[in-house]
C-alpha cells in the first residue's frame, strides 16, 4: 500500500508556493520532507492533509484517488499543532500557549501514534524539544511505525532528524523537489549547491576547470587564492565548458590538517588557523588559504592553535563537482 503525491501544486492568488510535488511513500516508511524556513513544507504537508485546498495534481493512497475527499475523511492522522482546537481536544482546560513546547510535542507525538491508522503526517514534530527527549521520541515514532505499518511524511529543517528517523529525503527548495535519496546518499551526492548547503556544513569553492573533459583527473583553479585543485574522473556533463565557473564542494570532516609536505596530488594547500570552535564530539577549524575560508572538522585538537600556519589536503576523491 502507497501513498502517492503526483505533482501537487498549491497557489496563492498568483504565487505559486509548491510546483508538481511528486513523492510516493510506502507502508512501514518514514519520507523525511526537508529544506529551510519558507522552503514550502508546511503549506506541503497541510495540503496533503487537506487542511488547504491544492491547485493542482492528485492524492491517492492504496490507488484510491483522495484528492478531493474532505480532509476529516481521508484517513490521514496530522497533529496540527498550531491550531488551538486540537490542543483542546487533548487537554480541555489547557491553552495553546501553555502546550506548545517541548513537552506538549511529546504529547501530541504519543496521541498521534496511538491514534494513526494509515497515514501519518508530522511537521516540525521535535523542534521544541531537548537533545535527549528528542532522541528517545526519534526511536519510539520508529518503532512505532514499523509496528503500526505506517507511511509517514515527516517534515523538517534538521537534517540530523532526517539521519534519525527516515529511510528516504525529499529536498524541497523553492517549492520543488530537487533531490530524493536515502538520507546518506544525498548528504553524500548533493546534486546542487543548493542541496549541499542546507544537509550540513561544506565548503563550496568557485573554480573554473583549467583541463580537457577527456582528462583521467580533471584540474581546476579557485576564483579566489587560485589555487590549483584536481578532482577524480567525473562525468563530462558535471564539468561545464572550460574555462566555466564551477563549484567544488568537500565536506569539513573530509580536509586534513598537517605540519608536513605531501605530495602534490593530495591538492596540498598552505593555510592558517583563524579560529578554533569546540563543539564537544568535534572542534570546527576555521582557514585561511591565500584568501579562501575553508573549515575542517576534527575529533581530537591536538597541538592546533589559533594563528599556527599549517598544510591543508583535499582529497580528489572527496571533492564533487556541482555546476551552480
Amino acid at each position: 500500500m502507497t501513498l502517492s503525491i503526483k505533482n501537487l501544486s498549491k497557489s496563492y492568488n498568483e504565487h505559486s508556493v509548491i510546483k508538481d510535488v511528486s513523492l510516493e511513500v510506502e507502508r512501514g516508511e518514514i519520507l523525511g520532507l526537508f529544506g529551510a524556513v519558507g522552503e514550502g513544507k508546511s503549506t506541503t504537508i497541510r495540503t496533503i492533509a487537506g487542511i488547504l485546498e491544492h491547485t493542482g495534481g492528485t492524492i491517492s493512497f492504496n490507488s484510491e484517488d483522495l484528492t478531493n475527499t474532505p480532509c476529516n475523511q481521508r484517513g490521514f492522522h496530522f497533529p496540527n499543532l498550531t491550531n488551538e482546537s486540537f490542543w483542546k481536544s487533548l487537554f480541555n482546560t489547557q491553552k495553546i500557549s501553555q502546550l506548545a513546547d517541548g513537552e506538549g510535542q511529546v504529547l501530541a507525538l504519543e496521541d498521534a501514534l496511538n491514534k494513526a491508522e494509515n497515514v501519518l503526517l508530522l511537521d516540525n514534530q521535535f523542534c521544541f524539544m531537548d537533545r535527549q527527549t528528542r532522541e528517545t521520541n526519534c526511536e519510539k515514532l520508529r518503532q512505532t511505525v514499523k509496528e503500526k505499518n505506517l507511511a509517514v511524511i515527516f517534515a523538517t529543517n534538521d537534517y540530523d532528524e532526517i539521519f534519525s528517523i527516515c529511510d528516504c529525503v525529499a529536498i524541497l527548495h523553492n517549492g520543488e523537489i530537487v533531490q530524493i535519496g536515502t538520507p546518506r546518499e544525498v548528504y553524500q551526492n548533493p546534486n546542487s549547491s543548493v542541496v549541499a548547503r542546507v544537509t550540513g556544513r561544506n565548503n563550496l569553492i568557485e573554480a573554473h576547470r583549467l583541463t580537457s573533459s577527456k582528462s583521467d583527473t580533471p584540474e581546476f583553479l579557485t576564483i579566489v587564492g587560485e589555487h590549483r585543485v584536481f578532482t577524480d574522473k567525473v562525468e563530462k556533463n558535471a564539468l561545464g565548458a572550460i574555462n566555466q565557473n564551477v563549484i567544488l564542494a568537500i565536506r569539513p570532516e573530509h580536509i586534513s590538517i598537517s605540519f608536513g609536505a605531501s605530495f602534490p596530488e593530495d591538492n596540498l594547500l598552505k593555510a592558517k588557523i583563524m579560529n578554533i570552535i569546540f563543539r564537544g564530539e568535534t572542534t570546527i577549524i576555521k582557514l585561511d588559504a591565500n584568501g579562501l575560508e575553508l573549515e575542517a572538522m576534527v575529533l581530537r585538537l591536538v597541538g592546533l592553535n589559533i594563528g599556527d600556519e599549517c598544510m591543508v589536503g583535499l582529497p580528489p576523491d572527496r571533492i564533487l563537482v556541482l555546476k551552480d
